[in-house]
């Protein structure tokens, strides 16, 4: 029933456990339980969830061993347990993007991504720790305290889905879907060596994702496979007639092109994505260039010059975005309101004050600026303008290559505590992820190898837009070409 098993493509863990509660080898009561107890037992020490719903996901498993017993045909992601990031809202389930502006907030409607899983039977183990309001790299800014990668807890997940990449390399949860801004699916898929796509922009709905910046939010998600990656990304992504952002013509099919050769392919590589790789990092990407040359692919460098301002002109229109949409927290409405205060003035500075936290506002006041009388036309319109150009650069790229390869992040998962003291050397980390956002464009990070401490590398790929079936065609081709999984000894053992 289920392409992604009759085109002789691998199986992935969303599978095993699919076939596991079907075979009746587990209940997924029995299964929902493992995980529950594993992040129970692991959470305090990943800092993974910032809030588990066993209530609710013990109530889904339950349903679905009845849907079981009556022979039900189920979708192969009924009763595989999962998790969302906490920016992403679950009617009657508190949702707080991380910030203390909406601590004790409960959605009354589900997000459309949500209301799909649920409807096909994901069982929800809870809500994952993210950077406040999806603003960071590292998963740090969270109001809960960092969470903390599998590999080596001394180090950052990746952010702002940190918590998402932390749940799925642990094996606290099978899947996770994120939000990517800049890279905030890409970065820690990166960090924590899974696979972390960002749709194209419209591919899957944004309604019920609390906006950060609503041009260039998009729902991704995170898998240890490419092909659990594919059966994902086909079930979320659909037109949403409540959504206005979302697609109308495209209909997600990856899982049936999976394992079709690549073999004359046409890849680029632009010059201006490898500045400032670290020694290792470069060393793994130049390995899976070789590998796709070894299986026929065609390579060529290049370049695109405007790649050079497009971290600049990501934060200036990312910030002014967050200014605009962060202003409806005023302590009157929803979220935070202060205790003491003696004027309307006084209380929604107060709020505000009190509520966001330090990156939160360093952006909020970036965006103000750029978009105050006298600056927009210095810096919002001409960010604006230099959007267009990269967007019509990628364009004639695509006329002649089919994906583009980079790095995702120029550097493996730093140390905690690093990043916060030096907040712009950690903006640029964004470099190699932001461009995709700018232009909508679809890309996938997978792992491609470690660095001479064992931390995970990843490798982009960028397609055109709506091509995301070619993106993973390319990714799966190469995850079969070498061993490049990385596992780590937390979590559920089946």
């Amino acid at each position: 029933m289920f392409s992604a098993e009759k085109e002789g493509v691998a199986v992935g863990r969303i599978y095993e456990i699919h076939n596991l509660i079907t075979k009746k080898e587990i209940s997924c009561r029995e299964l929902t339980q493992k995980y529950l107890e594993a992040v129970i037992r692991d959470n305090h020490m990943l800092g993974t969830y910032v809030n588990i719903t066993a209530e609710q996901a013990l109530m889904m498993a339950d349903e679905v061993d009845k849907r079981i017993h009556s022979g039900e045909d189920i979708h192969p992601l009924c009763g595989v347990p999962m998790t969302l990031k906490d920016n992403i809202c679950t009617k009657g389930i508190e949702t707080t993007c991380c910030s203390q502006m909406l601590k004790g907030h409960k959605p009354v409607y589900d997000a459309t991504v949500w209301q799909r899983l649920k409807a096909l039977g994901a069982v929800l183990v809870g809500k994952t720790n993210m950077d406040e309001f999806a603003m960071g790299n590292t998963c740090e800014t969270s109001c809960f305290g960092a969470a903390k990668n599998p590999h080596d807890t001394s180090r950052v997940a990746g952010g702002s889905s940190g918590g998402g990449a932390c749940a799925v390399s642990a094996n606290l949860a099978v899947y996770a879907l994120g939000s990517d801004t800049g890279g905030s699916v890409r970065q820690p898929a990166s960090f924590c060596g899974l696979v972390g796509l960002k749709p194209t922009y419209g591919a899957v709905s944004r309604l019920g994702l609390i906006a950060y910046a609503s041009s260039l939010d998009q729902i991704g998600t995170l898998t240890t496979s490419v092909e659990d990656c594919a059966l994902l990304f086909d079930s979320i992504a659909f037109h949403d007639p409540l959504d206005s952002t979302s697609s109308v013509s495209f209909k997600a099919d990856t899982c049936s092109s999976l394992n079709n050769s690549i073999k004359g392919r046409k890849l680029c590589i632009p010059q201006e994505y490898l500045e400032g790789l670290s020694a290792d990092v470069k060393t793994c990407f130049e390995k899976a260039v070789r590998t796709y040359e070894d299986m026929g692919a065609e390579i060529e460098y290049m370049s695109i010059p405007q790649l050079r301002l497009a971290l600049p002109a990501y934060y200036i229109l990312a910030c002014a975005e967050a200014s605009s949409n962060l202003g409806r927290y005023d302590g009157v409405r929803y979220g935070h309101k202060t205790d003491l205060y003696e004027s309307v003035q006084e209380m929604v500075s107060k709020s505000r004050s009190e509520g966001f936290g330090d990156e939160v506002k360093r952006r909020i006041l970036m965006g103000t600026y750029v978009l105050s009388e006298g600056y927009v036309n210095a810096y919002y319109k001409k960010a604006q303008a230099m959007r267009h150009e990269l967007a019509k650069a990628f364009d004639r790229v695509f006329e002649e290559y089919d994906a583009i390869l980079t790095p995702t992040v120029p550097h493996t998962a730093p140390f905690l505590g690093q990043a916060l003291t030096n907040p712009v050397e950690s903006y640029q980390s964004d470099i190699c992820t932001v461009p995709v956002n700018i232009a909508s464009l679809p890309a996938v990070s997978l792992p491609c190898g470690a660095d001479s401490h064992g931390l995970p590398v990843g490798l982009q790929i960028i397609g055109n837009r709506f091509c995301e079936a070619t993106l993973l065609n390319l990714a799966y081709k190469f995850q079969q070409s070498g061993d490049y999984a990385s596992s780590t000894d937390w979590g559920v053992t089946l």
